[in-house]
């Protein structure tokens, strides 16, 4: 299994699927599944029935995960998406960069 490299709060773009170009905030991260849930993303429609008198029913809409191969990192920097790329500083912490610019991600 590879490690991700895309995690929660991190802005992302959709590169392929019916949401292609749509971009948004990473909600969650399931590492063991490589599925990402991004904010207006794969949006699926599910009716809910009421299981108890004070709970309401009705039609709700939520975000599904998609697989992170489709989603790419956008860059702050440069304002593209793009790869990410692992570097060692010199006090032996690993931060992300970006492929494009070089902007490390992880201060």
């Amino acid at each position: 299994m590879a490690k991700m490299r895309i995690r929660k709060d991190d802005t992302v773009v959709v590169i392929t699927g019916k949401d292609k170009g749509k971009s948004g905030k990473v909600l969650l991260s399931e590492p063991a599944k490589t599925r990402v849930t991004v904010q207006g993303v794969n949006i699926a429609t599910k009716h809910k029935k009421a299981r108890s008198q004070g709970e309401q029913s009705g039609i709700i809409h939520q975000e599904n995960p998609v697989d992170v191969s489709n989603v790419m990192l956008l860059c702050p920097k440069c304002s593209k998406a793009t790869r990410v790329g692992m570097k060692v500083l010199e006090n032996g912490d690993k931060v992300r960069i970006c492929k494009k610019c070089g902007h490390e991600f992880d201060k």
